[in-house]
């Protein structure tokens, strides 16, 4: 299934953004360290230009460690990008992103003129969680549905840092289609889009691969079912949630799935490796040169045909 969520706050915001952006002296970038790749904006890299980037891995403690690791080192690839991460009630840890903005930019004097950083993240990342924290007070609002944030607005910060928030906005097409789903289990897309049985039948067949044992932990099994939809009716069935005629109910079974990801009840969950997006970047790149292959074949035909017609 593909996902396409684009509202249009969010049009208006790339478009504020985009004008904005040449003006600033650092960009950060807030990312979940569940899945870095899928919740980095693409836009970004293409507007900011030479202007250093703050990557903040945020919910790290969500997060499997190691694949954090993994993911920090391959950020950091990109010239002016430094990377950081975070839990988010951590407050000394939040603020050490301050003294990360005076190191990256060394050339500013902020005696003269204020620091000037853009803070960016897709919804429901935590990017207005820290905003309050650096602020030292509440000035972005906070909320559990993704895109709380429509507006945007500048905030004083310690240090003579002038902060300018944005909304919180995804891309008008998520691809590979993977990025889609592991958005919408981590909760950025608005729920009233998605199909939760889908979602969570590829949550499911994630975690029976990469995580088995916190699957039969968790659930109680002894052995791993044999796939995704094995996996769900083995759990409506210890949790009994059958219909009639002990029919597993996997709405139930998908929320619980998704709302036990989200929660960390699982355990420390990563859903992508730079290994895995790399590969799948490949095979949509593969696919996407198939099907411009074939509509120009289709093309060509269709005028062969015309041609053949007018003689």
């Amino acid at each position: 299934m593909a996902i396409n969520w684009f509202p249009g706050h969010m049009h208006k915001a790339r478009k504020e953004i985009k004008k904005i952006m040449p003006q600033m002296d650092l960009i950060i970038e807030v990312l979940d360290a569940r899945i870095p790749f899928s919740s980095e904006n693409p836009l970004v890299p293409a507007l900011r230009g030479d202007t250093p980037l703050l990557r903040v891995l945020n919910k790290r403690d969500l997060a499997d460690p190691a694949i954090t690791a993994q993911w920090q080192t391959w950020l950091e690839r990109e010239r002016g990008v430094r990377t950081i991460t975070l839990t988010h009630n951590q407050r000394g840890e939040a603020l050490d992103i301050l003294r990360l903005a005076g190191e990256m930019t060394p050339n500013h004097d902020r005696q003269i003129s204020a620091l000037r950083v853009m803070i960016l993240g897709i919804p429901n990342v935590g990017k207005s969680t820290l905003i309050n924290t650096l602020a030292g007070r509440p000035v972005a609002k906070t909320g559990n549905e993704p895109a709380v944030t429509k507006a945007q607005q500048t905030i004083k910060l310690p240090d003579n840092i002038l902060l300018y928030d944005t909304p919180g906005f995804l891309w008008p097409k998520l691809s590979p289609e993977e990025c889609g789903y592991r958005l919408a289990i981590t909760g950025a897309i608005r729920s009233s889009v998605l199909d939760f049985e889908d979602i969570a039948m590829f949550e499911a067949d994630y975690l029976r691969e990469a995580y088995p044992e916190l699957v039969k932990a968790r659930y109680g099994f002894d052995e791993l079912p044999a796939d995704g939809l094995a996996l769900m009716d083995g759990i409506a069935k210890k949790r009994r949630f059958l219909g009639r005629g002990g029919v597993p109910d996997l709405n139930k079974v998908s929320e619980v799935l998704l709302n036990e990801f989200r929660a960390g009840t699982l355990g420390r969950i990563s859903l992508e490796t730079p290994e895995m997006v790399e590969r799948e970047m490949k095979e949509a790149a593969v696919a996407e040169a198939e099907k411009e292959a074939k509509l120009a074949e289709k093309k060509a035909t269709a005028k062969a045909t015309r041609s053949g017609r007018r003689h």
